[in-house]
Protein backbone atom coordinates (compact mmCIF):
# COMPACT_ATOMS: atom_id res chain seq x y z
CA UNK A 1 0.00 0.00 0.00
CA UNK A 2 1.58 3.58 -0.93
CA UNK A 3 1.53 6.29 1.75
CA UNK A 4 0.67 9.38 0.43
CA UNK A 5 1.45 12.85 1.52
CA UNK A 6 -1.34 15.66 0.90
CA UNK A 7 -0.23 19.29 0.59
CA UNK A 8 -3.16 22.07 1.09
CA UNK A 9 -5.15 24.12 1.09
CA UNK A 10 -5.90 27.46 -1.55
CA UNK A 11 -9.06 29.71 -1.58
CA UNK A 12 -12.36 27.63 -2.20
CA UNK A 13 -10.35 23.99 -2.70
CA UNK A 14 -11.74 21.53 -0.28
CA UNK A 15 -9.40 19.31 -2.21
CA UNK A 16 -7.34 18.19 0.86
CA UNK A 17 -10.59 16.60 2.59
CA UNK A 18 -11.77 14.89 -0.36
CA UNK A 19 -9.13 13.53 -1.46
CA UNK A 20 -7.77 11.75 1.10
CA UNK A 21 -11.18 10.58 2.51
CA UNK A 22 -11.30 8.76 -0.67
CA UNK A 23 -8.45 6.74 0.31
CA UNK A 24 -8.86 6.84 4.30
CA UNK A 25 -12.23 6.85 4.50
CA UNK A 26 -13.60 10.21 6.86
CA UNK A 27 -15.27 10.72 10.38
CA UNK A 28 -18.33 11.87 9.95
CA UNK A 29 -18.45 13.98 12.99
CA UNK A 30 -15.58 15.94 12.12
CA UNK A 31 -16.66 15.91 8.47
CA UNK A 32 -19.13 17.81 9.23
CA UNK A 33 -17.36 20.70 10.13
CA UNK A 34 -15.77 20.54 6.97
CA UNK A 35 -15.85 24.40 5.32
CA UNK A 36 -17.12 23.04 2.23
CA UNK A 37 -20.30 21.44 2.96
CA UNK A 38 -20.48 19.24 -0.85
CA UNK A 39 -17.85 17.09 0.41
CA UNK A 40 -19.84 15.74 3.39
CA UNK A 41 -23.21 15.63 1.55
CA UNK A 42 -21.37 13.48 -1.42
CA UNK A 43 -19.17 11.45 0.86
CA UNK A 44 -22.37 10.22 2.49
CA UNK A 45 -23.52 9.02 -0.07
CA UNK A 46 -20.84 6.99 -0.93
CA UNK A 47 -19.95 3.39 1.38
CA UNK A 48 -16.79 3.02 2.82
CA UNK A 49 -15.04 1.43 2.88
CA UNK A 50 -16.07 -0.62 -0.09
CA UNK A 51 -15.75 2.41 -2.27
CA UNK A 52 -12.32 3.43 -1.05
CA UNK A 53 -9.21 3.27 -3.12
CA UNK A 54 -7.22 0.35 -1.93
CA UNK A 55 -3.75 1.45 -3.43
CA UNK A 56 -2.85 3.46 -0.89
CA UNK A 57 -3.40 5.58 1.92
CA UNK A 58 -2.62 9.38 2.89
CA UNK A 59 -0.52 9.34 6.09
CA UNK A 60 1.23 12.69 6.40
CA UNK A 61 -0.69 17.03 5.84
CA UNK A 62 0.38 19.61 5.32
CA UNK A 63 -0.81 23.13 4.69
CA UNK A 64 0.09 27.01 5.78
CA UNK A 65 -2.80 26.80 8.90
CA UNK A 66 -2.05 24.69 11.92
CA UNK A 67 -5.20 24.34 13.23
CA UNK A 68 -6.65 23.54 9.27
CA UNK A 69 -3.90 20.78 9.03
CA UNK A 70 -5.62 18.90 12.41
CA UNK A 71 -8.74 19.21 11.22
CA UNK A 72 -8.40 17.60 7.61
CA UNK A 73 -6.51 15.03 9.80
CA UNK A 74 -9.03 14.28 12.10
CA UNK A 75 -12.10 14.58 9.22
CA UNK A 76 -10.14 12.33 6.62
CA UNK A 77 -8.41 9.93 9.21
CA UNK A 78 -4.77 10.91 8.58
CA UNK A 79 -2.11 10.00 11.40
CA UNK A 80 0.59 12.72 10.56
CA UNK A 81 0.46 16.82 10.49
CA UNK A 82 4.20 18.00 9.65
CA UNK A 83 5.16 21.51 10.74
CA UNK A 84 6.97 21.58 7.10
CA UNK A 85 5.70 20.44 3.75
CA UNK A 86 9.41 19.16 2.94
CA UNK A 87 9.47 16.70 5.89
CA UNK A 88 7.27 14.73 4.35
CA UNK A 89 10.30 13.33 2.16
CA UNK A 90 11.62 10.12 2.73
CA UNK A 91 8.32 9.28 4.85
CA UNK A 92 5.93 9.01 1.82
CA UNK A 93 5.78 7.32 -1.47
CA UNK A 94 4.03 9.69 -3.47
CA UNK A 95 3.15 13.30 -2.37
CA UNK A 96 -0.88 14.79 -3.89
CA UNK A 97 -0.14 18.91 -4.15
CA UNK A 98 -3.66 19.49 -3.86
CA UNK A 99 -3.53 23.33 -4.50
CA UNK A 100 -5.48 24.44 -7.04
CA UNK A 101 -3.54 28.07 -7.15
CA UNK A 102 -1.24 26.94 -10.17
CA UNK A 103 1.15 29.98 -8.92
CA UNK A 104 2.52 27.57 -6.14
CA UNK A 105 2.59 24.17 -7.99
CA UNK A 106 6.39 24.77 -8.66
CA UNK A 107 7.72 25.71 -5.39
CA UNK A 108 5.58 22.78 -3.45
CA UNK A 109 7.07 20.20 -5.90
CA UNK A 110 10.54 20.97 -6.75
CA UNK A 111 11.70 19.30 -3.87
CA UNK A 112 9.77 16.06 -4.00
CA UNK A 113 10.31 15.60 -7.93
CA UNK A 114 14.51 16.45 -7.35
CA UNK A 115 14.04 13.51 -4.67
CA UNK A 116 12.31 11.14 -6.80
CA UNK A 117 8.65 11.40 -5.31
CA UNK A 118 6.04 11.35 -7.68
CA UNK A 119 3.82 13.67 -7.66
CA UNK A 120 -0.02 14.54 -8.53
CA UNK A 121 -0.09 18.53 -9.07
CA UNK A 122 -4.06 19.60 -8.51
CA UNK A 123 -5.13 21.24 -12.36
CA UNK A 124 -4.09 23.36 -13.86
CA UNK A 125 -0.67 22.42 -13.61
CA UNK A 126 0.82 25.89 -14.35
CA UNK A 127 -0.68 28.91 -15.86
CA UNK A 128 1.87 29.41 -18.64
CA UNK A 129 4.11 27.05 -21.25
CA UNK A 130 7.22 28.55 -19.98
CA UNK A 131 6.74 27.36 -16.17
CA UNK A 132 4.67 24.27 -17.24
CA UNK A 133 7.65 23.26 -19.21
CA UNK A 134 10.20 24.37 -15.83
CA UNK A 135 8.12 21.77 -14.01
CA UNK A 136 8.15 18.89 -16.34
CA UNK A 137 11.73 19.22 -16.61
CA UNK A 138 12.19 18.03 -13.01
CA UNK A 139 11.10 14.56 -13.90
CA UNK A 140 13.23 12.21 -12.66
CA UNK A 141 11.39 9.22 -14.68
CA UNK A 142 8.44 8.83 -16.98
CA UNK A 143 5.23 8.65 -15.18
CA UNK A 144 6.66 10.89 -11.82
CA UNK A 145 4.86 13.52 -12.69
CA UNK A 146 0.51 13.97 -13.14
CA UNK A 147 -1.49 16.52 -13.49
CA UNK A 148 -5.18 16.77 -15.39
CA UNK A 149 -8.46 17.60 -14.93
CA UNK A 150 -10.23 14.81 -13.17
CA UNK A 151 -13.30 15.71 -15.34
CA UNK A 152 -11.49 13.65 -18.64
CA UNK A 153 -12.37 10.69 -16.09
CA UNK A 154 -16.15 11.23 -15.39
CA UNK A 155 -18.61 9.14 -16.87
CA UNK A 156 -21.24 10.76 -16.94
CA UNK A 157 -19.17 13.59 -20.02
CA UNK A 158 -17.67 10.17 -21.99
CA UNK A 159 -19.02 9.89 -25.31
CA UNK A 160 -19.74 6.07 -26.17
CA UNK A 161 -19.91 4.33 -29.54
CA UNK A 162 -23.75 5.14 -30.27
CA UNK A 163 -23.22 8.76 -29.19
CA UNK A 164 -20.51 9.12 -31.64
CA UNK A 165 -22.27 7.41 -34.50
CA UNK A 166 -25.44 10.24 -33.87
CA UNK A 167 -23.15 13.24 -33.46
CA UNK A 168 -21.08 12.48 -36.50
CA UNK A 169 -17.47 14.43 -36.80
CA UNK A 170 -17.34 16.82 -34.06
CA UNK A 171 -17.08 20.50 -34.94
CA UNK A 172 -17.98 22.54 -32.71
CA UNK A 173 -17.63 22.35 -28.47
CA UNK A 174 -19.54 25.54 -26.52
CA UNK A 175 -18.01 24.71 -22.91
CA UNK A 176 -18.80 26.44 -19.92
CA UNK A 177 -18.04 26.67 -16.02
CA UNK A 178 -18.84 29.49 -12.85
CA UNK A 179 -15.63 30.56 -11.02
CA UNK A 180 -12.82 31.46 -12.42
CA UNK A 181 -10.53 31.60 -15.48
CA UNK A 182 -7.11 30.03 -13.93
CA UNK A 183 -8.99 27.50 -11.62
CA UNK A 184 -11.83 26.61 -13.26
CA UNK A 185 -10.31 26.77 -17.32
CA UNK A 186 -8.99 23.71 -17.43
CA UNK A 187 -12.19 21.86 -16.63
CA UNK A 188 -13.76 22.73 -19.82
CA UNK A 189 -10.72 23.03 -22.08
CA UNK A 190 -9.29 19.72 -21.76
CA UNK A 191 -12.47 17.98 -21.81
CA UNK A 192 -13.13 19.79 -24.93
CA UNK A 193 -10.00 18.75 -26.30
CA UNK A 194 -10.45 15.29 -25.90
CA UNK A 195 -14.09 15.80 -27.72
CA UNK A 196 -12.67 17.52 -30.90
CA UNK A 197 -9.51 15.22 -30.77
CA UNK A 198 -7.29 18.34 -31.84
CA UNK A 199 -3.78 17.79 -30.92
CA UNK A 200 -2.01 21.36 -32.22
CA UNK A 201 -2.40 24.23 -31.42
CA UNK A 202 -5.21 26.57 -32.85
CA UNK A 203 -4.76 28.37 -36.07
CA UNK A 204 -6.92 31.35 -34.39
CA UNK A 205 -8.52 32.45 -30.96
CA UNK A 206 -9.70 35.60 -29.46
CA UNK A 207 -11.02 36.79 -26.08
CA UNK A 208 -12.94 39.33 -23.98
CA UNK A 209 -13.67 39.87 -20.87
CA UNK A 210 -16.95 41.24 -18.82
CA UNK A 211 -16.45 41.82 -15.15
CA UNK A 212 -15.33 38.72 -13.84
CA UNK A 213 -16.54 36.69 -16.54
CA UNK A 214 -14.07 35.62 -19.79
CA UNK A 215 -14.89 33.90 -22.81
CA UNK A 216 -11.90 32.36 -24.93
CA UNK A 217 -13.30 31.22 -28.81
CA UNK A 218 -10.46 29.00 -30.44
CA UNK A 219 -10.62 27.89 -34.08
CA UNK A 220 -8.70 24.88 -35.87
CA UNK A 221 -8.27 24.63 -39.71
CA UNK A 222 -9.83 21.68 -40.86
CA UNK A 223 -13.05 24.15 -39.22
CA UNK A 224 -12.97 23.06 -36.12
CA UNK A 225 -13.91 25.55 -33.39
CA UNK A 226 -14.67 25.46 -29.27
CA UNK A 227 -15.66 28.32 -27.19
CA UNK A 228 -14.57 28.36 -23.23
CA UNK A 229 -16.87 30.50 -20.92
CA UNK A 230 -16.24 31.02 -17.14
CA UNK A 231 -18.70 32.83 -15.67
CA UNK A 232 -17.21 33.86 -12.24
CA UNK A 233 -19.86 34.48 -9.44
CA UNK A 234 -22.61 33.76 -11.81
CA UNK A 235 -24.55 30.18 -10.61
CA UNK A 236 -24.02 27.22 -12.88
CA UNK A 237 -22.82 23.83 -13.87
CA UNK A 238 -19.68 22.98 -15.82
CA UNK A 239 -21.24 21.68 -19.30
CA UNK A 240 -20.99 21.26 -22.27
CA UNK A 241 -22.98 21.37 -25.92
CA UNK A 242 -21.42 19.39 -28.56
CA UNK A 243 -22.35 20.08 -32.18
CA UNK A 244 -21.38 17.50 -34.54
CA UNK A 245 -22.22 17.24 -38.45
CA UNK A 246 -25.14 14.58 -37.63
CA UNK A 247 -26.75 15.98 -34.45
CA UNK A 248 -25.71 18.04 -31.30
CA UNK A 249 -25.77 16.92 -27.91
CA UNK A 250 -25.31 18.01 -24.17
CA UNK A 251 -22.91 16.83 -21.53
CA UNK A 252 -23.00 17.87 -17.61
CA UNK A 253 -20.43 16.89 -15.03
CA UNK A 254 -22.18 16.31 -11.57
CA UNK A 255 -20.35 13.41 -9.95
CA UNK A 256 -17.43 14.74 -8.26
CA UNK A 257 -16.18 11.63 -6.32
CA UNK A 258 -16.36 8.92 -9.30
CA UNK A 259 -14.01 11.79 -10.78
CA UNK A 260 -11.89 12.48 -8.35
CA UNK A 261 -11.51 9.13 -7.23
CA UNK A 262 -10.63 7.60 -10.97
CA UNK A 263 -8.06 10.32 -11.35
CA UNK A 264 -6.46 9.20 -8.10
CA UNK A 265 -6.17 5.21 -9.08
CA UNK A 266 -5.08 6.81 -12.44
CA UNK A 267 -1.96 8.03 -10.63
CA UNK A 268 -1.82 4.97 -8.51
CA UNK A 269 -1.31 2.64 -11.31
CA UNK A 270 1.47 5.32 -12.85
CA UNK A 271 3.33 4.76 -9.71
CA UNK A 272 3.02 1.03 -9.42
CA UNK A 273 3.92 0.75 -13.38
CA UNK A 274 6.35 3.59 -13.91
CA UNK A 275 4.58 4.95 -16.62
CA UNK A 276 3.50 8.28 -18.14
CA UNK A 277 -0.17 8.14 -17.28
CA UNK A 278 -1.51 12.11 -18.93
CA UNK A 279 -0.78 12.78 -22.72
CA UNK A 280 2.13 15.07 -22.50
CA UNK A 281 0.67 16.90 -26.27
CA UNK A 282 -2.88 17.68 -24.63
CA UNK A 283 -1.34 18.89 -21.60
CA UNK A 284 0.93 21.37 -23.09
CA UNK A 285 -1.73 22.16 -25.49
CA UNK A 286 -4.42 23.17 -22.37
CA UNK A 287 -1.81 25.00 -20.86
CA UNK A 288 -1.41 26.94 -23.95
CA UNK A 289 -5.08 28.01 -24.05
CA UNK A 290 -5.19 28.60 -20.04
CA UNK A 291 -2.36 31.26 -21.13
CA UNK A 292 -3.69 32.29 -24.18
CA UNK A 293 -7.34 32.92 -22.27
CA UNK A 294 -5.42 35.02 -19.75
CA UNK A 295 -3.87 37.14 -22.36
CA UNK A 296 -5.69 37.94 -25.17
CA UNK A 297 -8.78 38.74 -23.35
Amino acid sequence: MLKLGIIGSSPGNGHPYSWSAIFNGYDPEAMAACPFPVIPQYLAERRFPEESLQQGRVTHIWTQDPALSGHVAAASRISHVVDRFQDMIGEVDALLLARDDAETHEAFAAPFLEAGVPVYIDKPLALDQKTADRILSRERFPGQLFSCTPLIYAQELALHTADREALGRICHVAAVTPKYWDTYAVHIIEPTLQYLGVTRSPRHTAGTVCGDRRILTASWDDQISASFTVTGNLPGRIEYQLFGEKGAQQRVFVDSFSAFRAALKVFCDGIVNRHRMYDPIRLSLVTELIERGRVEA
